[in-house]
């Protein structure tokens, strides 16, 4: 039976016993598990992207329009990063996961009913809210199941999907969007087909909250620092027996020693005035932010900072503008023109919607894929050190190539080239971040990570 030590010692059951359970079936259900809802969030950040070219027209954009909007869900995301990762700490990885995809869904749905530009801006916020939350929280959620010695590849494969999520969305776009025939006129609203593109988007986040709900189990790690340790050896028990169906072996621990809590502590947050709980409670909040800048964590925090902040700055900068440019060098312009506002009139018009331009978008999103195939192989013999190191130089030069092109193919080519590279340098940080910290600080990190976005 499980135990409750009755000194202050580290739990029995850690990542050792986590290698004990093995590496196996339960391993590969949650890379796909969680590899959908990283899907998820990279769907619902780039939709706007996808939807420029023709929303621009119904809610009668400017290119300053534009940008406000794909803001939106980076502003939500900062926002929401902050609140959930806190929560995520006091309620368990998995109910925060859950909540935060369904907010992410939910709202991201609701959006595409928006008669305004306003009203869905508004809208794309709150979705961005949500994806804030399930970023940070999957990465720290995934990895605590993980063996020590296959941590970097899993971490890699589950950045993979982000690409899944990128295909995904300008599959449906290139597959929706141009369909005038979808398009529905209501009363109060003309629905035309990206609205109906939108309300797919918000089908994957929806699904995962869903799944991880209904059949994925808390974060062992976080149950036993909560003092639960009947459910984390309950849940060690399933990996095990996933893991090792095919065997007979007992499960080889019996029980768990758990760190007793002082009552102290546990009960500080409970007595003295509303003032006080709250004030105690913003201390715990903020405090594991503060450690991030102390000791031997500031260096590399400040660091990874910066990097976070030049990579999102270049890669979302780009990437929630690559519709649009393409659209630009469809009409026989340069991609890099600078045009100050959209003029909605007789002689430009947003249909009949422009295939070619969700065909680029999807090339584009598919050209990941060496990326991250190559970041699966080496990760763990080469590092992430020297990956993030070389991709960011790489990526760096195809941007400057991005912009003295002047036809469309070459810039087809280019954006292509620098997707490829760029996602190596994110399969990178990703390890890094987790690998350096210890799981708090990765979700503090993730969330420094979307305010920098």
């Amino acid at each position: 039976m499980p135990r409750r030590a009755q000194e202050d010692t580290e739990p029995l059951l850690s990542s050792t016993h986590i290698d004990e359970n093995g590496f196996g079936l339960f391993h590969w259900l949650l890379l796909v598990v969680c590899g959908w809802a990283n899907a998820s969030d990279a769907v619902e950040i780039l939709c706007v992207s996808f939807l420029l070219p023709t929303a621009r027209c119904d809610l009668h954009l400017t290119s300053a329009d534009m940008g406000l909007l794909t803001a939106s869900i980076f502003l939500g995301m900062m926002v929401g990063g902050y609140v959930w990762g806190y929560l995520a700490d006091r309620r368990g990885r998995r109910s925060i996961l859950v909540i935060s995809l369904a907010v992410n869904g939910i709202f991201g749905a609701v959006a595409s009913l928006a008669p305004s530009f306003w009203l869905f801006l508004l809208l794309r916020f709150f979705s961005g809210v949500g994806v804030g939350g399930s970023i940070p929280v999957i990465f720290s959620y995934f990895s605590e199941f993980q063996p020590r010695l296959r941590r970097g590849a899993m971490i890699s494969a589950l950045a993979t999907f982000w690409m899944a999520g990128n295909i995904l969305a300008a599959g449906v776009a290139w597959l929706v969007i141009p369909r005038t025939s979808l398009n529905a006129h209501w009363g109060w609203l003309n629905f035309q087909s990206w609205r109906l593109f939108v309300v797919l988007c918000s089908v994957p986040s929806l699904s995962s909250a869903l799944i991880f709900r209904l059949f994925m189990p808390e974060s062992p790690k976080f149950l036993m620092e909560a003092g639960r340790e009947t459910e984390a050896l309950f849940v060690f028990q399933k990996m095990f027996k996933l893991n090792n169906r095919c065997a007979t072996k007992p499960f080889p621990v019996p029980g768990l020693v758990i760190r007793s809590k002082d009552d102290e502590v546990k009960n500080r947050a409970t007595s003295g005035s509303r003032c006080q709980q709250f004030n105690h409670q913003l201390k715990q909040a903020l405090d594991p932010m503060k450690q991030l800048f102390v000791g031997p964590l500031a260096s590399r925090s400040v660091v990874l900072l910066i990097i976070f902040f030049c990579i999102s700055f270049g890669y979302y900068g780009l990437w929630m503008w690559f519709p649009e440019l393409f659209k630009r060098a469809e009409d026989g312009g340069s991609p890099c023109t600078n045009v100050s506002r959209v003029q909605n009139s007789e002689n430009e018009s947003c249909y009949p919607v422009k295939t070619a331009v969700y065909m680029e978008g999807f090339v584009t999103a598919a050209s990941n894929l060496p990326g991250n195939i190559f970041t699966i192989l080496l990760m763990d013999r080469i590092g992430g050190k020297i990956l993030l190191s070389v991709s960011l130089l790489a990526s760096s030069m195809s941007v400057f190539i991005i912009y003295v092109v002047k036809t469309k193919a070459q810039s087809l080519i280019m954006s292509c080239v620098f997707s490829g590279v760029s996602v190596i340098s994110w399969n990178a940080l990703d390890v890094l971040g987790t690998e350096l910290y210890p799981t708090i600080y990765v979700m503090m990190l993730g969330e420094l990570k979307n305010s920098e976005n």
